[in-house]
């Protein structure tokens, strides 16, 4: 008996008949002793039944015996860990039963607070992927109806000449202004040849680049007002001019910030070692050209690059680029149409009529909007950077899950974004001008940009688009203070939505189609 009282024999026992501890008893007791012979009697009497019964009952004991073992090699590795961790130091092994514990029916199912998954504090710690998957069917569902629905009362609406027609040909000074546009970059690149040669003065070059970028944005202007051309015609030109023209002003800021340090060995030798820059102050056509068609706004003498071209990859993301296109072609024929020729000025009609269509044209004008984020931002900005071996494609972030308008313009348009930041937010703090001025400026020119790649094409001078761009401000100020308030991401993600999507965008198409209109009807 006194091998028998030792506790490595009863452990040892235990393991090889797998049998449970008997809960608050101790492994040297009489107790666990009887125990374990009685369990070891009834073992016996199982086999001499088991031999009666047959290999059908040898397998259903055999079953039982695994239920009766409660998964003995994940308690014993637990139960080291126990150990390791210093919790299972006590001498009569009450922390090791403990851990076995948690598989009997007695073990306690409640042990601590939790919140459901969908309560407030604990909803963006869950992952939502199923219910995501339940929004896109429930929205393939419904909008496959209301299509149905819309193609049974109105007919096919998309013409044959949807994507070209004959009066497209009349846009040819258009597209002749578009490929002139290229000769003010190579004018930029002799203005920095010349100011590297020394053969002209630093404050020749800066008027010199002045020149040139401006001509560059007042030239389609003026091609497009003397031209009696389509809408979007106009407007793809002015978006043109307005890459080439940000791109200019990138390439000419670089090349003067990159001679100052150029000049200043010890400052180079400093930003060197901070940035790990790889490259030096030189005027290359080569990299001109590349910054020219690169899918960024930011210029520099060499990017971050990738080592092949994924072929397959380029033609399923052309795929996908032309059937969205197509989809918001059909969105803009079928639904976006009908109903703004069909509405009344939304300015000078009944106040709830012209509410009920600003929500109707919300709809599709979100499903239009999301489709152009996708096929420019993701799809044609990504195949560009595929073809050019452009590795940094953070072309935007995740602008859906901002909080405030601040954010959200922050991470809808990166490059327009780094832009920005980069040409006059920075120099603007560095010139000594508070913050908040800084942030006008930045929306001041966005402004102005938005306003010419709208009203420009459409020969209206209303400044809707101005005015929409500039009311971000207070937006940014009410958005900020609801969110440092109320310390919810839902509020301030919601007011996004809610302007963006719902008021503001399909109020400044039923403005600007109207006055089209109008214009149309004075001119006749």
């Amino acid at each position: 008996m006194a091998i028998m009282d030792s506790p490595e024999i009863v452990g040892a026992l235990r393991r090889r008949l797998s049998v449970p501890p008997v809960l608050g008893s101790d492994s040297s007791s009489p107790e666990a002793e009887s125990a374990i012979n009685g369990i070891r009697g009834d073992r016996n009497g199982a086999n001499l039944m088991r031999n009666s019964r047959g290999g059908a009952a040898e397998s259903e004991d055999k079953k039982q015996d695994g239920e009766l073992s409660y998964g003995n090699e994940d308690e014993e590795e637990r139960e080291g860990k126990v150990k390791e961790d210093g919790e299972g130091s006590n001498g009569n092994g009450k922390d090791a039963m403990a851990v076995k514990f948690t598989f009997r029916a007695a073990a306690p199912a409640h042990r601590k607070n939790k919140e459901s998954p969908l309560s407030s504090d604990a909803i963006f710690k869950q992952s939502h992927a199923g219910l995501f998957n339940l929004c896109v069917v429930v929205l393939v569902a419904v909008n496959s109806r209301l299509i149905i629905e819309n193609l049974m009362k109105y007919g096919w609406l998309i013409k044959a000449g949807f994507w070209f027609s004959s009066t497209s040909l009349s846009d040819w000074p258009l597209l002749m202004c578009c490929l002139c546009l290229p000769v003010f970059a190579l004018a930029a690149f002799l203005v920095e040849k010349l100011v590297k040669l020394k053969y002209v003065h630093e404050w020749v070059a800066v008027f010199l680049h002045v020149i040139i970028t401006t001509t560059a944005i007042l030239f389609p202007v003026v091609v497009i007002l003397r031209c009696d051309s389509a809408v979007l015609s106009g407007v793809t030109l002015m978006l043109f001019a307005c890459i080439v023209w940000l791109k200019l002003v990138s390439y000419a800021h670089t090349n003067y910030d990159l001679r100052v340090l150029a000049n200043s060995h010890d400052k180079w030798e400093a930003v060197s070692r901070y940035w790990n820059l790889d490259y030096s102050y030189d005027v290359s056509f080569k990299s001109l050209v590349y910054f020219m068609v690169a899918p960024t706004l930011c210029y520099q003498p060499s990017y971050p690059r990738t080592s092949c071209i994924r072929k397959g990859w380029v033609v399923r993301q052309l795929i996908k680029l032309v059937i969205f296109t197509g989809f918001m072609g059909f969105i803009i024929e079928q639904y976006i149409n009908p109903i703004v020729q069909n509405s009344q000025h939304p300015l000078k009609g009944n106040l709830l009529y012209a509410v009920e269509r600003v929500l109707k044209l919300s709809v599709p004008n979100l499903y239009v909007w999301l489709c152009m984020f996708y096929c420019f931002f993701h799809l044609w900005l990504n195949i560009l950077a595929e073809l050019l071996c452009f590795g940094d494609r953070e072309f935007y972030k995740d602008w859906w899950n901002a909080k405030t308008v601040e954010e959200y313009w922050r991470m809808w348009n990166m490059p327009v974004h780094k832009w920005i930041i980069r040409h006059i937010y920075c120099p603007s703090l560095q010139n000594g001008l508070p913050k908040m001025v800084a942030v006008l400026i930045a929306f001041l020119v966005s402004a102005i940009f938005h306003e010419l790649c709208v009203a420009v094409p459409c020969h209206i001078f209303k400044f809707w688009a101005f005015s929409g761009i500039m009311l971000q401000v207070p937006l940014v100020i009410v958005t900020n203070y609801l969110q440092n308030k109320f310390q919810n991401s839902m509020v301030g993600n919601m007011m996004f939505w809610c302007f963006f999507c719902i008021f503001g965008q399909p109020m400044c198409v039923l403005l600007y189609y109207h006055d089209l209109m109008n214009r149309k009807a004075s001119t006749r």
